[in-house]
């Protein structure tokens, strides 16, 4: 019988391209669209870039590299690889296993969230098309209520689920229709579902956001946006806030959590460079949030609207009334803006499925489709429960659970793994050696990087 490595491996990806843009679809999700415009908008255009470019870099250089080559060369997820690593660095296996369940329960709640945030973007993409949204204009009041009936807030859990049950949930149908549309894909396989779905969404995607972006260009009222964009106050610099949120912002944004990226490292082959790999979906990843920025502050400030009202609310509150106010090229702005979120957090939302799907396939030696069942039905339930309080689910598993999965592959990889072993799965596939510092940057920056993300993480009440 087959291990399940090799299983795993005959369902890989069938191209680099078709990896690149599975990996940028995990990166570049709806935070992109809504944190990162309102960031750059609250501290300061350049002041806030130039933190975020270099922490770009540093990500890019030492913990994509890395989760994508412990997959690679562990030919598994999370569990799998962990367990590895222990075992080529002298140390129990099955503890490394055991370890690698915390990613995995990280990324299904991760997924569980977005896809409650998925159900509102499939039912704004319907209002977008029926001309619902156009419809509203400006008035505030029928869009804030809009929003409010579909995303309702309760203060706790418990709160939530009795609100659910009592209510039916408002939004119950989208939330289904998002998971129904997941499941769907992730179905046919790695290749037949993942790849071949990423390669039609995500060129699409930045079509759309390029369209979007040059549009604003010729719109009138746009040029203070820009010119706040492109502004830089040297002092502003010297704030650690920004440095904090911009490290935040990259960390999250660039989906180094010791589960995806390990996942989808687990179905490349051995010809596929890592470094250009890497670098490639953070400049993808990068450029999108970009663009979102170029379409978004230039849009709002030509209305003369504070972005400083973040959150899920600018992509379904405040960005309404300015894109309806630009007469009769607002109902296409409108469907461009929710298509393009809607194929960002899809191509995430699978990403984020695949990682507790990879661990009853390998640990469970789970079909293919019995997994993908399992997990969407799981899924599914929770994601109905806990629609009222998605805000406080989401903030606890980006704070507590994800950057300790961060840390303990990079722990295991650079810490436990033997330096050679670590060396050789990093430089398989490239044509030139891996650079030197490589090695020493990914032990004593990015892991103690990771330690800082969940450290303030807790203290702030969340960074990213």
């Amino acid at each position: 019988m087959k291990n399940m490595s090799t299983v795993h491996k005959q369902d890989g990806f069938k191209s680099q391209w078709g990896f690149i843009m599975a990996a940028v679809g995990s990166c570049v999700g709806m935070a992109n669209v809504w944190r990162f415009p309102m960031l750059v908008s609250r501290y300061g255009g350049l002041t806030f870039l130039l933190p975020y470019f270099l922490f770009a870099f540093i990500i890019c250089q030492s913990g994509m590299m890395e989760e994508l080559s412990l997959g690679r060369w562990a030919g598994s997820g999370p569990s799998g690889a962990f367990g590895k690593a222990m075992e080529n660095g002298g140390r129990s296996r099955k503890i490394g296993e055991r370890l690698g369940i915390l990613p995995v329960i990280g990324s299904l709640c991760l997924a569980i969230g977005y896809s409650v945030i998925m159900g509102w973007v499939f039912y704004y993409a319907k209002m977008a098309v029926t001309g619902e949204l156009t419809a509203m204009g400006q008035d505030m009041n029928v869009i804030g209520e809009t929003f409010s009936a579909v995303a309702p807030e309760a203060d706790n859990l418990i709160q939530a689920v009795q609100m659910t049950f009592e209510t039916g949930g408002a939004n119950n149908l989208w939330i289904i229709v998002g998971i129904a549309v997941s499941f769907l894909i992730m179905i046919m396989g790695v290749s037949g579902g993942i790849e071949k779905s990423c390669k039609m969404m995500i060129p699409v995607l930045y079509a759309l956001f390029i369209a979007l972006a040059v549009f604003m260009i010729f719109t009138p009222g746009t040029g203070a946006g820009y010119q706040y964009i492109f502004s830089l106050d040297p002092a502003g610099l010297l704030n650690p806030e920004i440095w904090v949120y911009a490290f935040g912002q990259c960390f999250f944004s660039l989906s180094v959590a010791g589960s995806g990226s390990i996942v989808y490292g687990s179905y490349l082959d051995d010809k596929v460079k890592i470094r250009r790999s890497a670098v490639v979906c953070a400049v993808l990843d990068t450029s999108a949030a970009l663009l979102a920025m170029l379409i978004i502050i230039p849009a709002m400030a030509s209305v003369g609207a504070d972005l400083g009202d973040g959150g899920p609310g600018l992509m379904f509150i405040y960005v309404l009334p300015v894109f309806n106010s630009m007469g009769t090229m607002a109902r296409i702005i409108v469907i461009f803006f929710y298509v393009a979120i809607l194929f960002a957090g899809l191509s995430s939302v699978i990403n984020l499925f695949e990682t507790p799907i990879n661990f009853l396939q390998e640990q469970l030696h789970m079909k293919r489709w019995k997994a993908t069942a399992v997990i969407h039905g799981f899924g599914l339930i929770i994601a109905l429960m806990i629609q009222p309080w998605t805000s406080q689910w989401m903030d606890t598993v980006s704070i507590y659970i994800l950057p300790v999965g961060a840390l303990t592959a990079g722990i295991m990889f650079f810490w436990i793994m033997k330096k050679d072993a670590a060396v050789a799965a990093v430089q398989l596939g490239a044509d030139r050696p891996v650079m030197e510092w490589f090695y020493p940057f990914g032990r004593y920056v990015f892991v103690p990087l990771c330690v800082l993300c969940f450290v303030l993480g807790i203290a702030w009440g969340g960074i990213g």
